[in-house]
């Protein structure tokens, strides 16, 4: 087992991978500068694709990555062992026109992205990252330096019925402050043209969202605890790449799938209901048996897929709202996820599997279930299950204040999860 040293070194590379990644993109970027960086090679889906046994590579669809290493048997006759997780974090996203002017003020106009716990948002330091769209087609990532925005809380004395508790209307009071509209300054996508380096007339399109800009931190009376924005669900995505870097190759094909778009369903062509990842099983599996058309069809029923998602570790004074016998803690190893109306993928059969991989690498495994009165959350793995037809399992890493815009986990997690992922892979 890793020893405490090492556990905090991994929360730390964590901080540093979720600063890295404030935005979907950023986070593909990351992602994909740490696996070059390990030998892999970016391949383009408009090429011809012939990867031989022992080939390492990648590919980007928007705010989603694959990376897969081939194995040395056809996937249709050895299977895939596969991890999936997800890029995107419920947030705010700039809308097209975003120069809002009221009261004397300049404020940036944004909607909601996925069902954030939107009033830990209020004074915080914030700024806008993400991917515009250049004239011709080019593509470029910016994060805007300082904290240029905010949202700023109404004062109690202004409204006392705050004190019976907050209400917020996500058109009219989660509207971020730019500037006051007397200093004549430069607007938002003014910033983000100079911060890019064109003309403003240069930025065609822009898929920008709002980040905290308060850097990941160490927590807790032993330092312990991740204090950081976007664990949900950078925190598998981390933990999955890093199992992928560290796994053994063998007989079966690696393959690891971070979606974008969790958060809002996954309806689209970079997300888990799209074809991103089927087209990959499908073009790898047929050029190791170019001869079978049936060889995705065989590929994935030798095949197990991982759906690793932040999880719920049981609050410290809200512990009521867990189910009695099914209570994570932080620092106490993966979660598996289990729910009787297939909000999670998890069966008897793929539970179990996992179960086996953790006793295998000498990790602890906990269980969760939602209380029977009370609504469950959903992940990648069903929808990616009922595409592919795939057997699937759910995990996660315990989590407190998820959706927060800043979560709390373990840094003792990290080497679990990371530990039972390469068992997993080298399965």
């Amino acid at each position: 087992m890793p020893s405490p040293s090492s556990d905090l070194a991994l929360g730390d590379d964590l901080r540093s991978f979720v600063d890295a990644s404030p935005s979907p993109s950023h986070a593909v970027a990351e992602m994909a500068r740490r696996l070059t960086g390990a030998g892999f090679t970016e391949l383009s889906e408009t090429d011809r694709w012939e990867p031989a046994p022992g080939a390492q590579h990648l590919v980007v669809r928007h705010g989603s990555l694959v990376a897969f290493r081939v194995g040395g048997r056809p996937l249709a006759e050895a299977g895939m062992r596969l991890v999936g997780a997800h890029t995107d974090s419920p947030t705010f996203k700039v809308r097209p026109y975003s120069d809002v002017r009221q009261a004397g003020y300049r404020l940036v106009g944004v909607e909601p992205y996925g069902g954030g716990l939107w009033h830990t948002w209020l004074d915080r330091e914030l700024t806008v990252a993400g991917r515009v769209v250049l004239r011709g087609g080019g593509t470029a990532l910016v994060r805007l330096p300082g904290a240029p925005l905010r949202l700023p809380s109404l004062a109690i004395h202004l409204d006392r019925s705050l004190r019976e508790g907050l209400t917020l209307d996500a058109q009219r009071h989660l509207v971020p402050v730019w500037d006051q509209e007397l200093h004549n300054e430069p607007g938002l996508l003014d910033a983000v043209a100079s911060a890019v380096g064109v003309d403003p007339g240069d930025i065609v399109g822009h898929d920008l969202v709002l980040s905290d800009t308060q850097p990941a931190a160490r927590a807790g009376a032993d330092g312990s605890w991740v204090a950081a924005p976007r664990l949900d669900n950078l925190g598998c995505s981390h933990a999955g790449l890093l199992a992928l870097l560290a796994a053994r190759a063998g007989d079966r094909t690696q393959v690891l799938v971070c979606n974008d778009h969790e958060e809002v369903g996954s309806g689209s062509m970079a997300g888990a209901r799209g074809s991103f990842l089927e087209d990959v099983v499908s073009r790898l599996a047929t050029a190791t048996a170019p001869e079978d058309p049936q060889a995705p069809h065989r590929a994935l029923a030798r095949s197990m897929l991982v759906s690793a998602d932040m999880a719920h570790a049981v609050h410290p004074t809200q512990y009521d709202r867990h189910e009695p016998a099914h209570q994570p803690r932080l620092g106490g190893g993966p979660v598996l996820k289990l729910n009787a109306n297939q909000a999670y993928a998890t069966d008897g059969a793929t539970g179990g599997w996992f179960a086996e991989r953790c006793a295998e690498a000498g990790v602890p495994l906990q269980r969760f279930v939602t209380r029977a009165d009370l609504p469950c959350g959903s992940t990648i793995g069903p929808l990616t299950a009922t595409r592919l037809g795939i057997a699937t399992v759910d995990v996660g890493s315990p989590t407190l204040a998820m959706h927060s815009c800043r979560e709390t986990a373990s840094a003792l997690d990290v080497p679990l999860m990371v530990d039972a992922l390469t068992a997993c892979f080298e399965s």
